[in-house]
This record gives structure tokens, sequence and C-alpha cells, in this order.
């Protein structure tokens, strides 16, 4: 999808899916069982950037961040597909408050959405702030792009918001896996690089 709109800052947010430290820290629940990529890793520092050029004229930057709600006696409500994906999460991984739960230290979100599936959109908050803040454009990055990312966008997509998704900006596990899923996602959205977005009308 190409759109030649130049960006409303006012009406513009950028959207993370996942940047957390469970994901992308060493002594996160990823990287403790040995998951940790440092492909992904360094997203934040190449989102952050985008972020601070939005927010230095007048935009928005929410963060959207996974969530295993603790049951009872602690143990995180997990989703059976997720279990047997992950059978190493557990109790206090992803809890909501917890370190793990957290956007990496480099990010400052303005909102933060608690998600419990792929889509930030699902069961949350996200479509009232944007609502209640004016906001039609999103700009998300994130990961992994075959998941909780391609998934949002399609429901951002659905709702009429316009998105720019960020192909440097988020990643996948597999790097073959992040590339068919951008090709996938360009009838729904525009795809351009950080440094492209930065050179948008209206960010420039």
């Amino acid at each position: 999808m190409t759109a030649t709109a130049p960006i409303d800052p006012a009406r513009t947010a950028v959207l993370t899916i996942d940047l957390q430290n469970d994901f992308l820290h060493p002594d996160g629940a990823y990287g403790r069982a040995g998951l940790g990529n440092a492909t992904l890793a360094a997203l934040p520092g190449k989102v952050a950037p985008v972020i601070e050029a939005l927010r230095a004229r007048g935009g928005t930057y929410v963060s959207a961040q996974f969530t295993l709600v603790p049951g009872p006696g602690g143990a995180p409500l997990i989703a059976p597909h997720l279990k047997e994906l992950r059978p190493f999460l557990t109790t206090g991984d992803f809890a909501p408050g917890a370190w793990g739960h957290c956007l990496v230290d480099a990010l400052q979100a303005d909102f933060t959405v608690e998600k419990v599936a792929y889509s930030a959109f699902y069961q949350t908050r996200l479509d009232y702030i944007l609502k209640y803040l004016g906001i039609d454009t999103l700009i998300v990055g994130g990961i992994v792009t075959n998941g909780g990312v391609a998934t949002t966008v399609r429901d951002a997509h659905m709702r009429n918001y316009r998105t720019i998704l960020l192909s440097d900006g988020s990643g996948a596990f597999k790097p073959e896996v992040h590339e068919a899923t951008l090709i996938s996602l360009g009838s729904v959205t525009q795809v351009e690089t950080c440094d492209s977005v930065l050179a948008l009308e209206g960010l420039a």
C-alpha cells in the first residue's frame, strides 16, 4: 500500500508491540530460556528516533505490552497454544507491574496498554485512548512481525486507522518470516523504514 498524504503529528501515535524486558532483556523470561535475539533487542533503539520526532511535533507514543494474568496461587493464565509453544513461561513472567512486564528502559511511553492476545485492540482500552485523543494514524513497530504486529495492523485497518509499519522497527525470530509478513501486509498498510518515516511531510 502506498500513501502520499502528509502526517499530522497531533493525530498520529507511534504504537509499539511487546518491547518488554521479558522478551528482550538477557535476564527476562525469553533470555533465561536461551531465546535471546540481538536483532530484536536492537529494535527499541531504531524506533526511538521516530518517537522523539513525533513527540517533538505534538504526537503520542503508546506501548502495548503482552500480559500474563496471575491466576490462583500466582501461576499465570496461559492460553493452551502458548503453553505448548513456550513451556518455560512461569509464575511472575509478564505479570502486571513486574520488571519483566515493563517496557525496556530505552523507551518511555505516554500510554501503556496491557494485552492478553496478539492484537493490541483485543479486549483493551487502546481504541478508547486513540479515539479520545483524536488519533487517526498509527506508526507501528515491535515484535513479532508475524504475530502481535501483524494482527494489530490488520485490526487497525478494520477500524479505519491509517497505519505505517516500520520495516526495520519490527522483527521476528526468523528473518524470512519477517520479510514474508511485510509482503503479506502490503495490501493493508504503508511499509516504511524508520528513516523514510522521518522524511515524511509532517515529521521532516
